[in-house]
């Protein structure tokens, strides 16, 4: 089965627990006749045995109130077994405590009584396909570029697991909107490799990287002939993703006529090579992302809305990581597994001081942000667990980096604030095209810019013919 398929898993193996032993019986036909493989049970302890002996259960399906050991204590103690097993609790009272109880604890889902079987066919469905995509992303951390495993056990994460695994097996486009550094890739990425594409390429491009005319002929490819130094036809993009995925990176940074000539390519499913005539159909999935707010992008007439809209067949928005701190810890982890093995390094965690630290810091940089701090912790500790002492000062103060020191000025004298920020703008685009020896690209990135913005940025500052010059 390829992970991530809308179909049915017929060899998935099912756990159902209830104290009525009408409902255990309708359960199990209902599932069997669904092509699962069903086991039964009429209360906690005895299920919990059953898991002791075999845990390989793809999904349990459990009450929540049953004598002697219910539904919530059987989740934990179930979870010391196989912490990745899904479960769906049933219960009687939709806003019941005990129902917001279980998903703080993991569950799956809860249904209620009396429920609607394709409702409950469909989170059975469900729940297996967030299992298989949990153990994929396992067996493909070692295949992805290092820094970009998905890792997360908060509640927004798993609901990102769970649209991964719904929407993987399709070519519906995708638009993946965060803050920089929260691992849009990284989704990108699981999409691709969750699906029935995932042995073809993988295709990434920065659209903010390249100038217009560049992006064009990257994305497009061109023709013999077509400008000065095109020796020979060469594929663009979409021909060399043939059968994978592309994935258009801070999409919205692209020029009004690239947008449309995009727009064109999805809708129509081909594209023209520059300097051709004639036009190729492509076989490649679009997944796009940005950090811009898309509707301002919009509003402002920046972004067209009909792209947009032809992008965002599925949105998927990644919340940044001071939004889901209970991701801080499982990241620490696996940077740290991931640092001692680089580092030669045997650091077998972080004292509660320092991870309290982490926790109260708003994190701009999100996870990126993250591993840098912990990358730099593992390189400094000598002890087994990373020290308060070993973190950024501005993070054991719990504020943000310090930028330099703030002018001084008078009520009477005043701030030309404009003038001020203008010259600082333009200290640090100088300082970034000298590290970048002159290299506006590069320096782009060093300031964590598109090409086009810092074009802009320098032709206001009449900065253009200095780095030319640099």
């Amino acid at each position: 089965m390829h992970i991530g398929s809308l179909a049915r898993n017929p060899m998935a193996r099912i756990l159902v627990v209830d104290d009525e032993k009408s409902m255990v019986e309708f359960l199990e036909y209902m599932l069997k006749k669904e092509g699962y493989e069903v086991t039964g049970s009429l209360e906690g302890t005895a299920a919990l045995k059953l898991i002791t002996r075999d845990p390989a259960f793809d999904l349990v399906i459990s009450d929540i109130r049953m004598p002697g050991l219910d539904g919530l204590e059987f989740l934990k103690a179930a979870r010391t077994f196989d912490p990745d097993t899904p479960f769906i609790f049933i219960t009687a009272h939709a806003s019941s405590e005990t129902a917001i109880e279980a998903l703080k604890l993991g569950a799956f889902d809860y249904i209620t009584k009396p429920f609607e079987i394709d409702k409950l066919k469909n989170l059975v469905s469900n729940a297996i396909t967030a299992r298989d995509l949990k153990r994929k992303v396992r067996v493909l951390e070692s295949e992805l570029p290092l820094g970009s495993e998905l890792v997360g056990t908060s509640a927004p994460m798993l609901d990102i697991y769970k649209l991964i695994g719904t929407i993987s097996a399709t070519d519906s486009t995708v638009i993946i909107t965060g803050e920089s550094g929260t691992g849009k890739e990284m989704v990108a990425r699981a999409i691709h490799k969750a699906g029935p594409r995932r042995d073809c390429p993988f295709v990434s491009i920065n659209c903010g990287a390249f100038p217009e005319t560049l992006l064009e002929s990257e994305l497009f490819g061109y023709m013999k002939g077509a400008f000065t130094g095109a020796i020979n036809n060469k594929k663009g993009l979409f021909e060399t993703a043939a059968g994978g995925t592309l994935f258009l990176d801070e999409v919205a940074e692209m020029s009004p006529a690239m947008q449309v000539k995009l727009l064109r390519a999805l809708q129509d499913k081909k594209i023209r090579r520059v300097g051709g005539t004639q036009e190729t159909a492509f076989d490649a999935r679009v997944i796009a992302a940005t950090n811009r707010e898309i509707a301002k992008e919009i509003e402002a007439g920046r972004f067209r809305e009909d792209l947009y809209y032809r992008l965002a067949v599925i949105p998927i928005g990644i919340p940044p990581l001071r939004d889901r701190r209970a991701d801080i810890l499982p990241l620490v982890r696996h940077f740290l597994q991931k640092y001692n093995r680089k580092l030669d390094r045997t650091i077998k965690g972080i004292t509660e001081e320092a991870l309290d630290c982490l926790e109260h810091y708003r994190w701009p940089g999100n996870v990126r942000e993250l591993e840098n701090v912990i990358e730099r912790a593992a390189t400094l500790e000598l002890s087994d667990f990373i020290q308060k002492k070993q973190l950024p000062e501005h993070i054991q103060r719990g504020e943000a980096p310090r930028q330099g020191a703030m002018p001084s000025f008078s009520a009477e004298e005043g701030l030309d604030l404009e003038n001020y920020l203008k010259d600082i703008e333009k200290q640090l685009i100088e300082q970034a095209l000298f590290l970048a020896g002159g290299n506006q690209t590069r320096a782009a990135e060093i300031l964590k810019l598109s090409y086009r913005s810092l074009r802009h940025r320098m032709e206001s500052l009449q900065l253009k013919r200095a780095a030319t010059e640099a």
